[in-house]
């Protein structure tokens, strides 16, 4: 089982549980619209991110009662939250999860996503046991896509004006690896 109450160290980050203290730092995240440009929802207020810090809180492990895992990741040489990592389990009886992440956009393209991914399909694949972990994308979110890809994931599904995101139609791509695929990287 993956529990995490204390933090994970990569090279450059610490991945560690959401505390209350990250309220402004998870703000400069979700107030962004760079950042909620391809999410269902647009930037959001102050209150909004309170609400939503306040349901990921408890999410700290994959075990018998719980099924997500919601990491901050924090840059080591500065202690700065830049990113909103996660993995829930969607299936106990297929052994089945997924992947999400956020990464603040000052911070991207220096690899802090890749690097907080594989650190999380790890935890998913030997410490959750999951056999199938997937991860989905808006089809316009090039940068998300091309994440996916480095980690190994294979593109298995492009669906097709599936999902009505602020007002338009928006084409979602399914990314996925098996525990198999993990193992023999």
């Amino acid at each position: 089982m993956a529990q995490r109450d204390g933090p994970i160290r990569t090279e450059r980050l610490l991945l560690r549980p959401f505390a209350p203290h990250d309220l402004d730092a998870l703000h400069a995240m979700f107030g962004d619209p760079e950042v909620t440009r391809y999410l269902d929802h647009g930037p959001l207020s102050l209150d909004k991110v309170r609400e939503l810090l306040a349901r990921i809180l408890p999410m700290t492990g994959i075990d018998a009662q719980r099924n997500e895992l919601r990491l901050a990741a924090e840059l080591r040489a500065t202690s700065q939250v830049i990113g909103d990592f996660s993995l829930w389990r969607t299936s106990v009886k297929h052994g089945q999860g997924e992947i999400g992440f956020v990464l603040h956009p000052e911070h991207q393209g220096h690899g802090y996503a890749l690097e907080s991914m594989r650190e999380l399909l790890r935890i998913g694949f030997v410490e959750a046991g999951l056999h199938r972990i997937v991860g989905r994308c808006d089809a316009e979110n090039v940068a998300s896509a091309a994440l996916m890809e480095r980690l190994g994931m294979r593109r298995e599904a492009h669906f097709r004006q599936n999902e009505l995101i602020k007002g338009a139609w928006s084409d979602e791509l399914v990314y996925a690896l098996l525990a198999s695929e993990w193992s023999d990287r």
